[in-house]
C-alpha cells in the first residue's frame, strides 16, 4: 500500500507543521522564528530568521558524522576515456580550496559567480564553493553564445566567472574561452576575475590580468591546507540565479533561496525518489538546468548518496548502450532523465537489444521529466527494462517536482500518459481562461494554489514586477504554470502542452500532446512533434513532423496517410489533422526539449531568434528545407 494518501493528507491538515518536521533533516546554525511567514515577499517565506549554509550540510556534516571516505562524486566522461571519484572527503578538501581561492579574490557573502563549464566535477565544486561563502552562484550552460552569456553577466553582475578552456561533445570540441571573452567585451558588468580550468583537449592562452588558471590555485591552497569556513546566511538568502533558456528579449533569473531549497530536496531523495543515503543516483542532465541544480548537484549530496556527472550522451558516446554501461560500472540505483534520451536510444535500438550486454542488478527505478512522456516511449523503457518506469512533472521556477509517483512511499498504479498526482506542498487546480475551475478531465489552465512549498521561487532576479505579471497576476491566489493539461477523477494530472501550444482549429481548442501521443504510438515512430500552423481559414491547423525508427525503412507518403488515420481514429475529423512530414532530426535545447515555438515560426514564414540552448542550428535549416519541399512555409495547409 502506498503511503502517499496519508502523506498528501498529513500536509494538507498542516501544512506547516509538514515542513518543519521535513525540516529536522536539515542542521540548522539557528532555528527560523517562523516556519512560514505569510506576511514576508510576495507569497510568503519559509523558515524566516533561520541561518544555515547549504555547503555544510552536503559536504561538511556527512564528513563529521563519519563518513569522509563515502563515495561523493563520480565522473563519467565517455568523450575523454575518464572515470573519477571522489569521497565527501576529497570533496570537502576540493570545495573548501576553491572557496579559499575566490575569497581571495574578493568574493564575499552576497557577491555573485557564474559558472560557465562543462559536465566535470569542478563545475559541482563551484556551485558548492559558492554556497560555502554565502555567494550567489549563477551557472550558464557551458557553450551559450556570447550574447547569451553577455546579457546574463549583465543581470547577475558577478565578481568572478568560473569556467573551462573547452568543452567536448562527441564529434566536436567547443572553445570556450573565446566565448567567454567576447561576453565580456559585450557586458557593461565586467568581473575581476575569471578562474579557468585547463583540459588537455584544448588548452587556452590566460594573457589577460584577470585569469586565473584553476588547477594551479587549487592545487596550492589544498596542499597548503588552506581552506574556508562556511559562512551562516539566512535561509531566505539567496543560493543561486538560474535563467530560464529559450525566451526571448531578456530572460528571467530565477531565485533560489538557502533553506527551503534544502528542506524540500532532502524530503524527496527518500520519499519521492527511494534513495538511500550512501546509493549511487545518476541525474542525466547538465549542470546548466534546473535538475543539473537540483539532482546532479543539492539533492545527493544534501542526502549523502553519491551523484554521477556523466560527460556524454544517450547515443553516440560509443553507442546506445552508453546509459547501460554507466548504471553497471557506478552500481546506479536510481536514474533520472529526459524522455528525449530514451526516444534517442530507441530510435537506434528498438529492441533493446544493447541492454543484455550489461549487469543492471542494481538498477531499480528510472525517472522521467523534462518533457512530456508519451505513453509509446513509457511502455518501451517498462518492457525492455522490466523496471517501474515513473513519469513526473516540474520546473525550473519550482526546483523539484510538482507532480509524481513517489517510490520511496510507495509507488501507486501507474497511468500512462500522466506524471502522477500532486506532491505534498501543491494544490494543483485546473481553471478556464476566465479563472474559472474547470470539471474534472477538462483541459485547461494548471495552476497551483498559493503558498509555494520550500524550494519555491521567491521573486526573480532585479524583477520584482516581473515575478508577479509573469506568474502570479493571471490567477490571482494561484501560481501560473504556462502549462495547459487536465486533473481526472482520481486526483491524476495529465499535462498536455504548454499553453502556447494549445491550438484552436475553427474554435476548437485541441492539445498538440495528445495528438504526439497518437503518432507516437505508432511502431516505426521514433519521436514527433506537432505544432499549429496559420490558416486563413480555420485559424490553425495542425502540422505533425515525424522521425522514424533507424531501419524502419517506411515510405514517407504511406506513413503520412496512416499517421493521418490514427489520429482521426484516435481523436477525430475535430483534430483536422491532415499533415504530416518526415524530417531527420527534431530541433532541441541542449537538455531535450523540443523547440515548437521556433518550427511553428518556420511554418508560418515568420523571423525567430535563434534559441540559445539549440543543441544543433543546423537543423533548424533541415526542418525549413523539408517544409519547403512540401510547399508549408508561410502558405496556407
Amino acid at each position: 500500500m502506498s503511503q502517499y494518501p496519508a502523506t498528501y493528507d498529513a500536509w494538507q491538515s498542516d501544512p506547516i507543521g509538514f515542513w518543519e518536521d521535513a525540516g529536522k533533516e536539515i542542521d540548522w546554525f539557528a532555528p527560523a522564528t517562523s516556519v512560514f511567514n505569510k506576511d514576508s515577499g510576495a507569497y510568503g517565506r519559509w523558515f524566516d530568521g533561520a541561518t544555515c549554509n547549504t555547503c555544510y550540510n552536503c559536504v561538511d556534516r556527512h564528513v563529521e558524522e563519519g563518513h569522509g571516505d563515502r563515495q561523493a562524486v563520480i565522473y563519467d566522461s565517455p568523450v575523454t576515456d575518464t572515470v573519477e571519484r571522489y569521497t565527501y572527503g576529497e570533496l570537502k578538501d576540493h570545495v573548501s580550496g576553491l572557496a579559499h581561492v575566490l575569497r581571495g579574490l574578493g568574493v564575499e557573502k552576497g557577491d555573485r559567480v557564474v559558472i560557465y563549464m562543462p559536465m566535470v566535477p569542478q563545475a559541482v565544486f563551484a556551485m558548492l564553493a559558492c554556497a560555502r561563502l554565502g555567494a550567489v552562484h549563477s551557472v550558464v550552460f557551458g557553450g551559450f553564445a556570447p550574447q547569451e552569456l553577455a546579457t546574463r553577466i549583465d543581470d547577475a553582475a558577478p565578481k568572478v566567472i568560473i569556467s573551462a578552456s573547452c568543452g567536448i561533445e562527441p564529434g566536436r570540441v567547443i572553445a570556450y574561452k573565446p566565448l567567454l571573452d567576447e561576453a565580456i567585451e559585450l557586458s557593461t558588468n565586467k568581473p575581476d576575475h575569471c578562474v579557468i580550468l585547463q583540459r588537455d583537449t584544448l588548452r587556452c592562452d590566460l594573457t589577460l590580468d584577470r585569469d586565473v588558471d584553476y588547477d594551479q590555485a587549487v592545487n596550492a591552497a589544498i596542499l597548503a591546507g588552506e581552506g574556508t569556513e562556511c559562512v551562516p546566511v539566512l535561509a531566505t538568502d539567496p543560493l543561486y540565479i538560474l535563467y530560464t533558456s529559450g525566451t526571448t528579449g531578456q530572460p528571467k533569473g530565477v531565485v533560489r533561496d538557502n533553506g527551503g531549497h534544502m528542506v524540500a530536496l532532502k524530503w524527496t531523495m527518500e520519499n519521492h525518489y527511494g534513495v538511500k543515503p550512501g546509493e549511487v543516483f545518476w541525474a542525466a542532465s547538465d549542470v546548466g538546468w534546473v535538475v543539473g541544480h537540483s539532482y546532479i548537484c543539492y539533492g545527493p549530496l544534501l542526502h549523502g548518496a553519491a551523484t554521477v556527472v556523466y560527460e556524454g550522451k544517450p547515443v553516440g558516446t560509443p553507442d546506445a548502450g552508453a546509459f547501460w554501461r554507466v548504471i553497471q560500472d557506478h552500481g546506479v540505483v536510481a536514474l533520472f532523465t529526459a524522455p528525449t534520451a530514451f526516444r534517442a536510444i530507441k530510435k537506434v535500438d528498438p529492441k533493446g537489444a544493447l541492454i543484455a550486454d550489461y549487469d543492471l542488478s542494481s538498477f531499480r527505478t528510472l525517472f522521467l521529466a523534462g518533457e512530456r512522456s508519451d505513453p509509446a516511449t513509457i511502455e518501451w523503457a517498462q518492457a525492455k527494462l522490466d523496471r517501474p518506469v515513473i513519469d513526473h512533472w516540474w520546473q525550473t521556477e519550482l526546483g523539484w517536482a510538482m507532480s509524481g509517483n513517489p517510490v520511496g512511499l510507495g509507488a501507486f498504479p501507474i497511468k500512462l500518459g500522466s506524471p502522477g498526482k500532486p506532491m505534498p506542498g501543491y494544490d494543483i487546480h485546473v481553471l478556464d481562461d476566465e479563472g474559472h475551475p474547470v470539471p474534472a478531465g477538462t483541459l485547461g489552465n494548471i495552476v497551483c494554489k498559493l503558498p509555494l512549498p520550500p524550494s519555491g521561487f521567491p521573486t526573480l532576479w532585479n524583477a520584482p514586477e516581473r515575478f508577479i505579471s509573469s506568474y502570479m497576476a493571471e490567477y490571482p491566489g494561484y501560481y501560473a504554470t504556462s502549462d495547459a493539461g487536465i486533473v481526472d477523477e482520481d486526483g491524476y494530472v495529465f499535462i498536455m502542452a504548454r499553453t502556447d501550444d494549445i491550438i484552436n482549429v475553427a474554435g476548437h481548442r485541441l492539445s498538440t500532446g495528445a495528438m504526439e501521443e497518437v503518432i507516437a504510438s505508432h511502431p516505426d515512430i521514433a519521436e514527433c512533434a506537432v505544432v499549429g500552423k496559420g490558416d486563413a481559414l480555420k485559424g490553425q491547423m495542425p502540422l505533425g513532423l515525424f522521425v522514424t525508427n533507424d531501419g524502419a525503412g517506411r515510405d514517407a507518403s504511406e506513413l503520412e496517410l496512416e499517421l493521418v488515420k490514427l489520429v482521426r481514429a484516435k481523436i477525430g475529423a475535430v483534430a483536422a489533422f491532415k499533415c504530416a512530414v518526415e524530417v531527420k532530426r527534431l530541433p532541441k535545447t541542449r537538455s531535450g526539449k523540443v523547440l515548437r515555438g521556433t518550427v511553428q515560426k518556420i511554418a508560418d514564414g515568420q523571423s525567430y531568434k535563434m534559441p540559445a540552448a539549440i543543441d544543433d542550428p543546423v537543423i533548424l535549416d533541415e526542418i525549413s528545407a523539408a517544409l519547403s519541399a512540401r510547399d508549408l512555409i508561410g502558405q496556407v495547409t
